[in-house]
């Protein structure tokens, strides 16, 4: 693997291997930093996105919080299709089963 050190439009060294760069960011008032567009752009970050912070070992590892599959996907549509009374009969149900948990306190 070649890796440019400072990169090649800065007149950089080439170098064999992979190398560690750092990237720092300030920590504003509200204990909030900026991740660099690099790091962002590497990890697939867009804004709105949430990250984690893992201690493993003696480093801390920020890295992309990516949503679990939905555990009930692979039941979708296994009853047949839509309901047989559409959206309105379920929102009817849903509705119906709140006022009766409402009247038993």
């Amino acid at each position: 693997m070649l890796t440019w050190l400072d990169g090649p439009a800065r007149g950089g060294q080439a170098l064999l291997g992979p190398v560690k760069m750092g990237y720092s960011s300030v920590i504003n008032s509200k204990g909030q930093v900026t991740v660099p567009q690099e790091i962002r752009i590497r990890l697939g970050l867009k804004k709105g996105d949430r990250v984690e912070f893992v201690v493993e070992g003696g480093n801390t590892v920020i890295r992309p919080v990516r949503a679990a599959e939905n555990p009930f996907e692979a039941y979708t549509g296994v009853l047949g299709g839509v309901f047989p009374g559409g959206v309105r009969e379920i929102n009817a149900w849903v509705d119906e089963m709140r006022r009766d948990k409402r009247s038993r306190r």
